[in-house]
């Protein structure tokens, strides 16, 4: 869906296919970038975006934590901020050798449901709007990909027990900022 002309989002990472109606940043000039910057120090101010978006590249980034404090920095209150990345069972997850980080659908946790012990490491806080997984086609067909994502004591349940027989395709988190 096109970008509402009334939002402002900033595309993290957008390379050649740029969202819609965003401002476009990257590291490489190859691609659709209307910003070219480190993806952990922008040149926007605090509070500058409704949305942020980073779609397949937080498993590239050296530092996830400085990335999301990032996002969290020039995103407005209660912005939303959407990140897909491969599953960590699924082949996409390793065949690039770009990829840093092998995310599970609980990764995110202690950026929104964090014990205190643990705001020295991810200081940007943000609320868990949805988390949405999605499994490869015969699991999607015989209504496990349902069950991952309607029920948070299912989808636990297969990340510990099932995620390697029933392997993800994708993550993708809708989160908050909470300032």
């Amino acid at each position: 869906m096109p970008a509402s002309p009334k939002l402002r989002i900033l595309d993290v990472g957008c390379g050649r296919k740029k969202y819609p109606g965003s401002i476009g940043i990257d590291v490489s000039p190859a691609g659709q970038a209307d910003v070219l910057c480190d993806w952990t120090r922008t040149p926007f101010p605090d509070s500058s975006f409704d949305e942020v978006r980073l779609i397949h590249m937080i498993e590239e980034v050296d530092d996830i934590f400085r990335v999301l404090a990032e996002a969290h920095r020039v995103a407005k209150s209660k912005a939303r901020v959407v990140i897909m990345t491969p599953h960590y069972t699924d082949h996409a997850s390793y065949c690039s050798p770009a990829h840093r980080w092998h995310l599970s659908s609980f990764s995110l946790w202690f950026f929104s449901e964090k014990p205190a012990e643990y705001d020295y490491y991810a200081p940007a806080q943000f609320r868990e709007r949805r988390v949405h997984v999605t499994l490869l086609r015969i699991w999607r067909v015989l209504g496990f990909q349902f069950l991952v994502n309607h029920f948070r004591w299912f989808r636990k349940f297969w990340e510990y027990y099932l995620c390697f027989v029933i392997r993800g395709k994708t993550v993708e988190w809708e989160l908050e900022v909470v300032k």
